[in-house]
């Protein structure tokens, strides 16, 4: 069962991105593996970071002074049952950070094991608080160095990486860092309507690029896995869409069979 969009699904964003990522992930390295080898060997890493979960919410409450005046007309015991009943607290739940694990691709040229390329799948986790904060840490590390970045943007929300200048107006991105070129960064934007592209991997000067097709990796990991037996795409996505991409989301799943498409908001 093929997705009903032609490139990102963005109802693969919510719920089933943990899922998505790791899959991605490990189908990009299995386009990979035979194009580098015997020279250079790709390998994921898996580190983990600190995040606050989004999906809680502080609802706002009646203002209620922290000085108050009563008018008192009779003092009342202080040992009557009145002043000793205690009414009972609310039950809410904290916002705990929890560890999330982020896997990302690192290409090393087997003779010195020397880290060529890192390839990033952003998560929700390095795109938001104290976890934007760690992966600039970590871009800033790889930009100051020899290794080619390949930054791969297919969330919506969250903050984009750092530039110079803004990018263009679209949902996904890819970017391309090469070492030879700094600052100058390839980006390539992605419309919803549009398929994934296929991006070159750098690799040492001598050699020619590498090149991973994002569209095939997804279509093979979402068929592979079933992600459109779990998706209702007779719903809003988790993450909603709007104005014309909503527009054009509902009238392509209309197509696609679901009769009850998502309505714009």
């Amino acid at each position: 069962m093929p997705s009903p969009f032609p490139g990102m699904d963005p109802y693969l964003e919510g719920t089933e991105w943990p899922s998505i990522h790791s899959n991605l992930i490990e189908e990009l390295a299995r386009q990979l593996a035979p194009q580098l080898l015997p020279k250079y060997v790709v390998r994921s890493v898996r580190r983990f970071v600190m995040d606050v979960p989004m999906d809680l919410s502080i609802m706002p409450q009646t203002a209620v002074p922290d000085i108050g005046i009563l008018s008192i007309h009779e003092p009342a015991s202080i040992y009557s049952n009145e002043a000793l009943a205690v009414s009972p607290p609310l039950q809410i739940p904290t916002v705990i950070p929890e560890k999330v694990p982020i896997t990302s691709l690192e290409i090393r040229d087997v003779a010195e094991r020397e880290l060529i390329t890192a390839i990033e799948l952003l998560s929700p986790a390095n795109k938001r608080g104290e976890g934007y904060r760690e992966y600039n840490e970590k871009r800033i590390r790889i930009l100051q160095s020899r290794t080619h970045l390949l930054e791969i943007d297919l969330l919506r929300k969250g903050r984009r990486p750092p530039m110079q200048r803004p990018l263009p107006e679209a949902p996904y991105f890819v970017l391309l860092s090469r070492a030879e070129k700094r600052p100058i960064t390839d980006v390539w934007p992605i419309q919803l309507e549009e398929t994934l592209p296929a991006i070159p991997v750098p690799l040492l000067p001598e050699d020619d690029d590498a090149t991973i097709d994002l569209q095939a990796a997804l279509a093979t990991i979402y068929d592979m896995f079933g992600y459109g037996y779990l998706i209702d795409y007779t719903r809003s996505p988790e993450i909603p869409l709007e104005g014309k991409t909503a527009v054009w989301a509902a009238e392509r799943l209309q197509q696609a069979g679901f009769k009850r498409a998502a309505t714009p908001p």
